[in-house]
């Protein structure tokens, strides 16, 4: 494959840094790069500067580790919520989809991750120890895995529920409506919001 070349190392700069994005080629890169051209200088500037600011002024809520704009996110601020309902999920992207279903009124917790030793992740990198802390400190009564059917999700939703057994909650897992092997992100509104609806007690999801 050849090697495009660029009548100006501007141009192929600004190429090189959208081709770094997840799912971006260097065509994709070239063709929103010329796009941006094609934009006024004010324009440009404006979707520049929002990066930065993103960047430079993005918060993680201190409660569920979601991203906010102040140190408690939204979700967790608002009074309509169930604050005694918290679901479990991997990462932000998920926290996003089950909210599109418009199914779950509870709080959420955002592990960062999950288990997965061939990749370094153990639970002492994901945010499992404020989870428990949460539980036990709060007025917390169900808290719902629902993290992705793969082996990995399912050997974080175990080590979770050991970790949470002895706290006399509710523990529930979305229903498999997800198929085995999914990851929470690409699977529909509708099947989504009703594996959070249908949710199983958690022992139960071994049968």
């Amino acid at each position: 494959m050849s090697i495009q070349q660029f009548s100006s190392s501007l141009l192929e700069n600004a190429v090189n840094e959208f081709a770094k994005l997840p799912g971006i080629g260097r065509k994709t890169s070239l063709r929103l790069v010329l796009h941006l051209l094609k934009q006024t200088e004010h324009d440009v500037e404006v979707f520049g500067n929002a990066m930065i600011q993103l960047r430079k002024e993005i918060l993680y809520c201190k409660v569920c580790h979601n991203i906010s704009d102040t140190d408690v996110c939204r979700i967790c601020s608002n009074h309509s919520r169930d604050h005694e309902t918290v679901c479990v999920v991997e990462n932000i992207k998920d926290v996003m989809s089950i909210e599109n279903t418009q199914q779950f009124k509870g709080l959420y917790h955002v592990l960062g991750g999950i288990i997965s030793p061939m990749d370094g992740i153990g639970p002492s990198n994901l945010e499992i120890e404020s989870l428990v802390k949460r539980v036990t400190d709060e007025n917390v009564k169900e808290v719902i895995m629902a993290l992705s059917t793969t082996m990995e999700g399912d050997t974080t939703n175990f080590y979770i529920f050991r970790k949470l057994a002895p706290l006399n909650i509710k523990i529930t897992t979305i229903a498999r409506g997800i198929a085995i092997g999914d990851e929470l992100e690409y699977a529909d509104e509708v099947t989504l919001g009703r594996s959070i609806l249908n949710r199983v007690e958690f022992t139960n999801s071994f049968k």
